[in-house]
């Protein structure tokens, strides 16, 4: 879609305070505007893919160009609105999210992918805010993504203020901490530009320190190809080897650098059902969801961002958790027994993919 500059006379600071309010009404936690350049962001997204760090994304290195400027994705654009919405539930407790970490039977799944898909929620409340707007002033220009399109989302967010990007990548906020979502909607008009926050992490490098798989190789520098998130998310083959061992029984995504931060203690508790843990996932254990078939996979993950990594790569990650379970010293030789017999009794019929992880798990 190209833009066409919005003709409305209506006052756009007056424009700019009533979406901070109607965004708030809709769940949302922040919204800030900021403009379409991005400096010397772009020449680091490149020095980044050329270093190879984004591994098997190639989606990343395919629209390079347009993730430069998002006047290129949606020519018109001069201003883009960027939202936060937080995903941390009230029960939410970090310690037993660490207790969880340290008990071998257990399969963590990262906080974020326990509800709703975050993609379906943000992007209807995005589309109902730009509805509000035309009722408002008319037609104007606009698109709506959340994490989407080749768009620098975070480094937008920065700019736009929603908080200053921490050690391990993430934006992070003085009264949000780092669980929440982010959504853009890329406009025609020119709305009042928000303030920059100033970097607030200090001395502090518990992110980098705490990661299992030092995927944080310096501040504001992050290797895809070493972290859990990416190697049990979008990475499509098999988890090297040097990395098994370091995932425990993380079997969807990782929370370990959020978990740490000193910041997170401020992050804001959401109270829309959307994100409320779904199928128990926040207490599962790797045998019982060993035992779900492909249907029950795709039946329990229907609407939820976990389902796209498919049955295939699931079961991967469940074999090497399962495989560090037996390795554990802190498992029974008859719990150990039932993790054993599982494995050998799939191994027959597995795809080749799982076949070689459930192998490595057993030796």
């Amino acid at each position: 879609m190209t833009f066409s500059n919005s003709s409305s006379t209506l006052d756009e600071s007056n424009l700019r305070n009533w979406l901070g309010e109607e965004a708030a009404k809709l769940g949302f936690d922040q919204l800030r505007v900021t403009d379409t350049y991005l400096g010397s962001a772009s020449e680091r997204l490149k020095q980044w893919l050329a270093d190879g760090r984004h591994g098997a994304m190639e989606y990343m290195e395919r629209h390079a160009e347009l993730r430069s400027d998002p006047q290129l994705l949606v020519p018109g654009t001069v201003r883009v609105i960027c939202v936060s919405m937080s995903y941390l539930l009230p029960e939410g407790d970090f310690d037993r999210e660490w207790q969880r970490l340290q008990d071998p039977t257990q399969a963590v799944v990262s906080i974020y992918a326990r509800g709703r898909d975050y993609h379906k929620v943000l992007r209807n409340r995005l589309q109902e805010l730009t509805q509000m707007v035309e009722a408002k002033i008319g037609a104007f220009g606009y698109r709506v993504f959340t994490d989407s399109a080749p768009l620098m989302e975070v480094e937008l967010a920065r700019k736009a203020g929603l908080g200053w990007r921490g050690k391990h990548t993430l934006l992070l906020n003085r009264n949000y901490g780092s669980m929440f979502f982010l959504g853009e909607i890329l406009v025609d008009m020119p709305l009042p530009l928000d303030e920059e926050q100033e970097d607030h992490c200090g001395t502090c490098n518990a992110c980098m320190t705490v990661c299992p798989t030092q995927a944080i190789t310096a501040p504001y520098q992050l290797d895809a190809r070493r972290c859990i998130s990416y190697l049990t998310i979008e990475n499509p083959g098999e988890i090297p080897l040097e990395f098994r061992r370091a995932m425990g029984n993380r079997i969807y995504g990782c929370d370990d650098c959020q978990l740490i931060c000193p910041w997170n203690k401020f992050a804001k508790r959401t109270e829309l059902s959307d994100f409320a843990e779904r199928h128990g996932l926040g207490q599962a254990s790797l045998l019982h969801l060993w035992s779900w078939t492909e249907a029950e996979f795709n039946k329990r993950h229907e609407g939820s961002a976990i389902r796209r990594i498919g049955y295939l790569r699931w079961r991967r990650n469940l074999a090497v958790a399962m495989g560090n379970a037996l390795a554990s010293p802190d498992l029974s030789f008859s719990e150990k027994e039932l993790i054993r017999k599982a494995l050998s009794d799939a191994l027959p019929s597995v795809e080749p993919l799982v076949a070689e992880h459930i192998e490595w798990a057993l030796s």
